[in-house]
């Protein structure tokens, strides 16, 4: 491994915290130190010489110090090669080598968090030093990149260990640190300025991952990247896991689709909805929704759309669930639902707003549109002689609800704003009926008088004679096949109305 022995370095950093150890090691190593503005009013303040940057290029730090570093003098000392041709022009344009660059950056990222004033953001976008940044870590192969505050500490450590001389490894690390610490600026700096647009191509940095305990199995490791904070708060509990994370998703998008209804309590696991009501009150909707099938409730994601009070605190508490997430708790119902310390408790202050939704697949990523319509009930499009009655219409509004939200093929069966039933991820229409069927059955729920959402049309009428012959009067579905008519032909024929909505909602 070639080593390198730093003979100078050029230090320009806005955190002054854990520089003093490096200043003193690299002084007593010998080392020539270059340096600006307030980093080199910091480093005198040490009784550490330093030369001015100003006085090696001849000219002061302009434009309200926009400009110090921006000049040959300096970045020809960075990006020369120790080759015989490069280092002739340094040294007949009288420049010299720099070995080191340490680098600390404007903190855009921290500025955007703290004030809407666009001139103090601005004035945080770093040009100098993401230039020195880049610079130096593309000539890694002669000089090593101190890249951040963060890097302090091993930077230190090399100096200790090494004694003064580093190596291609060490500085290949370190451009490594450089790149992610460019590439996560720039992030933030698109972000900022992209946040007005509705369509903003996918971005994220690399920096911004919380680490998982693990991934949908403990041999797989994985993080999250993004900022959770902005559509729900973590009272309590364990950290979220990556199944945790995917069925929250799952529960908010859904529960999205009711945000403007009365008290709705769900009921999720793995993704699919196998509880949902709409009652008066929460506690009445969470009854109502734990009973469309209180054993896939165990080990769920529950969610309501109102304040969750201590009474229904204590009824939900009475199974065993991994997450609740509401828009807000009696101060008693928090209490109480904190006592148990590994429950998560989330508190939703917004639903999510993305328009753009993204899934890796084979050697890249997919995208496409949020599936953000839905139907209402003056959507509906009656196909069949007889009309649903107003009762049905609720119910057939509520059941396309949840039939978007679960996996296809899906069905879900619902009477009185309670899903009664409902079948998914199935290969077959029929078979995801039939699921749905048997659900309601098992946990005696009654189907005389229920209607059938389906998430995509039917293309024979099996369907709705097996959705009849279980006491199923009326259905919605978006319609669309050649055979529409065939299915519409026995729903007259059987006295049970159909509605076409016209949009399909697969979710694969």
């Amino acid at each position: 491994m070639e080593k390198r022995k730093i003979s100078s370095a050029l230090i320009s950093v806005y955190h002054k915290e854990g520089l003093e150890a490096i200043v003193r090691k690299l002084h007593d190593l010998g080392v020539a130190l270059y340096s600006t503005g307030g980093t080199q009013k910091y480093i005198e303040s040490l009784d550490v010489p330093v030369h001015r940057v100003e006085d090696l290029t001849g000219y002061p730090s302009i434009l309200d110090g926009r400009v110090k570093t921006l000049h040959p003098k300096v970045f020809g000392g960075i990006l020369a090669r120790r080759e015989d041709n490069h280092l002739a022009q340094l040294k007949q344009y009288e420049i010299p080598s720099l070995d080191v660059v340490i680098v600390d950056l404007y903190p855009f990222e921290e500025t955007v968090a703290q004030t809407d004033d666009e001139s103090q953001i601005i004035e945080k976008i770093d040009i100098g030093g993401i230039s020195l940044i880049r610079a130096a870590a593309k000539n890694y192969k002669d000089v090593l990149i101190v890249p951040s505050q963060e890097t302090y500490g091993p930077f230190l450590d090399l100096l200790n260990s090494g004694e003064g001389s580093t190596g291609l490894d060490d500085r290949q690390w370190f451009a490594t640190k450089a790149f992610e610490v460019s590439s996560h600026y720039d992030y933030h700096i698109h972000k900022f300025f992209a946040r007005k647009e509705e369509k903003r191509p996918f971005k994220q940095s690399i920096h911004s991952s919380t680490p998982l305990r693990y991934g949908e199995n403990p041999h797989q490791e994985a993080a999250f990247f993004g900022d959770l904070e902005v559509l729900f708060s973590k009272l309590g509990g364990k950290e979220l896991s990556f199944n945790n994370l995917v069925d929250v998703d799952a529960a908010i998008n859904l529960m999205a689709e009711f945000r403007d209804e009365p008290p709705t309590f769900a009921v999720l696991k793995h993704t699919n909805a196998c509880g949902v009501a709409t009652r008066d009150t929460i506690l009445e909707a969470w009854e109502a929704a734990l009973a469309g099938d209180p054993v896939s409730a165990f080990g769920g994601i529950l969610i309501a759309n109102d304040t969750i009070d201590l009474q229904t605190a204590e009824a939900i508490d009475k199974i065993f669930y991994e997450v609740v997430i509401a828009p807000d708790y009696t101060t008693d119902a928090q209490e109480y639902l904190m006592q148990k310390k590994k429950r998560v408790l989330l508190r939703l202050h917004a639903y999510p707003r993305e328009k753009k939704v993204f899934k890796s697949i084979l050697n890249g990523v997919i995208e496409q549109d949020a599936d953000l319509l839905m139907e209402t009930a003056a959507d509906l499009k009656t196909v069949t002689v007889q009309a649903p009655t107003g009762k049905e219409i609720d119910d057939l509004v509520f059941a396309n609800k949840c039939v978007k939200h679960l996996k296809s093929n899906g069905i879900a069966l619902v009477k009185d704003r309670q899903l009664v039933g409902m079948g998914c991820g199935q290969t077959s229409r029929v078979d995801a009926l039939k699921q749905a069927i048997l659900k309601a059955r098992t946990f005696n729920l009654p189907l005389e008088g229920a209607v059938m959402a389906s998430d995509a049309f039917f293309p024979f009428p099996d369907c709705v004679e097996i959705a009849d012959q279980a006491g199923v009067t009326a259905v919605i579905q978006p319609g669309g096949s050649i055979k529409d008519q065939l299915s519409i032909d026995y729903c007259n024929a059987h006295r049970m109305s159909m509605v076409f909505t016209g949009h399909r909602h697969f979710k694969h």
